[in-house]
């Protein structure tokens, strides 16, 4: 059977306030989550609340590409 089209999917969600401030001297890096998401429930990107370790906070991470 062929694995090409999948319904579940592994996706990367990235810490926004991270990327949007650039990394900073003091930040050591950008946090990122991986999960999966139903392709045909949520054909949309996938934006969750998460802890961002280097924020000390939660904030809005988003999906991106690989």
């Amino acid at each position: 059977m062929a694995k090409g089209k999948d319904v579940r999917v592994r996706v990367i969600l990235e810490c926004t306030s991270c990327v949007r401030n650039g990394v900073n001297k003091e930040s050591r890096g950008i946090s990122r989550y991986i999960t999966q998401k139903n392709r045909h429930n949520t054909p949309s990107r996938l934006e969750l609340r998460k802890f961002c370790p280097y924020c000390y906070k939660h904030t809005l991470h988003g999906e991106i590409k690989k």
